[in-house]
């Protein structure tokens, strides 16, 4: 009898709550004329389910509770199914949390986040430290993270056996508040057969804005990721001159050899040194060849017609791009690069970025004072500066470049934003340089006139990046307001717009075919968008934390994404898979960049290092090996 008044009360005050006066008043006359509690369709169970589901409403303690218990039963499952199950509660964990804040037991809601968040720390400690800034319903609302935790449902994998014990042990044990949070925040992606590995971990918990299955559909898309038609690299590889220099190199150093080997022979009568040597000088060649082999596979990738109109390219410009092309030596792990390094000097912690034009003959940076710099390199080291560049000579607060010799060099200045610069790029011959701030624009700057041309104004948030496309005329931006958009310096308003993820877009990188271009965001994804159409026609998930950095592959096949945590992953755009996970670092991995011919990898992290990776190989063999 006592519990059928309780039921009544809560279905009462249920009613009231959400505005159903007349069926309010009804329940009433009803009991007023009976008085007795109304029956519920004759159901104990009913009623007790009831009686149940309105105490979870108000005892706060029932996630503690429910969330301990599963925890518990969690961790004491079979090995084979545990860390499937073991998935759970870290959803579990945050969305009682936040539903707990929402509620107003905020005291109870930190003990609960404190007892519990050591269990996550190894994985998601960098969402922990954002979720522990919520103290009070207001931040729940005004955090971008929680936010888009509360309206998105999380993708987990499970299979079947794993999935129909934890429904088993939910409805067994009538735990209405853990079974609320699952079904209202999980979005479970069901599949026969035995659990899936643990290395799919990574995926657990990825804000993708929808289910799995349309991801899945996403990413059976076409993707037409071979190199332009009729372009430079094409011309170059018909007319042979690449492959004709190349072999003439090889001839003479053969012939060389052969002299030499003849001279040691008959001068110093070492037969078996010499023999050694030529074996080693051998080894190189065939080590050299293959590497050659390699990068010329890479010009086998398919060609595509171009969907945005392309800019024309005067003579002039053609054959100083193909004389480059000429001269472009073969890397690989055996041929690795020569390094030339700039240092910035009394930075006072105020630089943001930094850009090399492609014939090195500029350096821009970016200041947190809203300013842009620019050195030449060409008179790196000279007194004075030539009479056309506007010049700072304030030494005491000026930065100044320091090069190999030793030498000083003021800078061009570039005044404009009225906010740091986050961003800039060079265009292909150094004649433009765009840079992106936090005052929302972007501006393209002229670097023959030292003048600012354009102010581009679309973004309504801080603009994090900005890249010109590879021929030019046409650049990407990517925004706190959540989008990517495409632009061409005719125009000041974007041609297309890209929507889609969940948080931050912090980085972008347009393909080799300029037909698709990758954007990496906070919601720990890299999604690729087609330019023509403006939708996203592929979604990488795997990263553990936000996107930091980009980079494409010369021939458009592969993509390399770098994180906060210091993860590099590299993907094949085709299908969408991650080929391997560079691990080597262990801080943000802030810049990548692929060589011209695509055998090598360079990343730069904030643990003060620069590292090479062996691409070649990380794309055959599952497990890389560090260079």
């Amino acid at each position: 009898m006592e519990n059928m008044q309780a039921v009544n009360s809560f279905v009462a005050a249920y009613l009231k709550k959400k505005g159903f006066k007349e069926a309010e008043q009804l329940l009433e006359d009803i009991q007023s004329k009976d008085s007795a509690p109304v029956d519920f369709h004759n159901d104990p169970e009913l009623a007790k389910f009831i009686h149940r589901f309105s105490q979870s409403e108000d005892d706060v303690a029932r996630y503690q509770d429910g969330y301990s218990k599963l925890r518990s039963w969690a961790y004491g499952s079979l090995d084979l199914y545990k860390h499937e199950l073991l998935r759970v509660l870290y959803p579990v964990f945050i969305h009682s949390f936040m539903d707990m804040v929402a509620k107003g037991h905020l005291q109870e809601a930190r003990t609960f986040f404190k007892a519990f968040r050591e269990d996550h720390e190894l994985m998601h400690s960098r969402d922990l430290q954002k979720l522990e800034g919520v103290l009070s319903q207001s931040h729940l609302e005004e955090m971008e993270f929680s936010r888009s935790l509360r309206q998105s449902k999380v993708n987990i994998k499970i299979c079947q056996y794993s999935y129909d014990l934890l429904l088993q042990y939910l409805h067994k044990t009538q735990s209405i508040a853990m079974l609320g949070v699952i079904n209202e925040h999980i979005n479970f992606q069901v599949f026969s057969g035995q659990p899936s590995s643990i290395s799919d971990d990574a995926e657990v918990v990825t804000l993708i804005g929808s289910c799995q299955d349309a991801a899945n559909q996403l990413n059976q898309k076409e993707i037409h990721w071979g190199l332009l038609e009729d372009s430079l690299e094409e011309r170059l590889e018909k007319a042979g001159g690449l492959l004709s220099d190349s072999e003439k190199t090889e001839e003479e150093n053969k012939e060389g050899d052969v002299d030499e080997t003849k001279k040691r022979s008959i001068e110093g009568g070492k037969q078996g040194a010499s023999t050694k040597e030529s074996k080693k000088e051998k080894a190189l060649n065939a080590t050299t060849k293959n590497a050659r082999l390699e990068a010329s596979t890479t010009s086998a990738a398919p060609r595509v017609k171009p969907k945005l109109p392309l800019p024309l390219m005067s003579t002039e410009v053609e054959q100083s791009i193909l004389e480059d092309l000429r001269n472009c030596v073969q890397l690989s792990s055996v041929a690795l690069p020569s390094v030339s390094f700039y240092t910035f000097l009394n930075t006072h912690n105020g630089l943001n970025c930094s850009s090399i034009s492609h014939d090195g003959s500029l350096v821009a940076g970016g200041f947190s004072d809203s300013s842009l710099k620019v050195w030449d390199m060409a008179k790196l080291g000279q007194q004075g500066g030539s009479s056309n560049l506007q010049v700072e000579n304030d030494s005491s607060s000026s930065e100044q470049v320091l090069g190999p010799n030793g030498g000083k060099r003021s800078y061009t200045l570039f005044e404009g934003h009225s906010a740091p610069v986050y961003s800039a790029t060079f265009s292909l011959l150094g004649d433009f340089i765009l840079s992106s701030s936090v005052d929302t624009t972007i501006r393209l700057w002229s670097t023959k006139l030292n003048a600012n041309l354009v102010c581009y104004k679309g973004h309504n948030y801080p603009v994090w990046d900005v890249q010109f496309s590879p021929v030019g005329h046409y650049f990407a931006s990517a925004s706190h307001d959540r989008t990517a958009r495409i632009w061409s310096m005719d125009r000041i308003q974007p041609l297309r717009i890209m929507a889609g993820h969940l948080s931050d877009v912090d980085c972008v990188q347009w393909h080799a075919n300029c037909n698709y271009i990758a954007t990496g965001s906070s919601d720990k994804t890299v999604r690729l968008w087609d330019v023509q159409s403006g939708e996203c026609v592929r979604i990488f998930i795997g990263h553990r934390s936000m996107i930091l950095s980009l980079a494409m592959s010369p021939d458009g096949r592969y993509m390399a994404s770098g994180d906060e945590d210091g993860m590099i992953m590299t993907w094949d755009l085709s299908s969408g898979r991650c080929i391997t996970p560079l691990m080597g670092h262990t801080s943000c991995v802030w810049t990548l960049g692929f060589s011209c011919e695509g055998s090598l990898l360079a990343s730069g992290s904030a643990d003060c290092t620069i590292k090479l990776w062996d691409v070649t190989t990380s794309t055959k063999v599952p497990r890389n090996e560090e260079k």
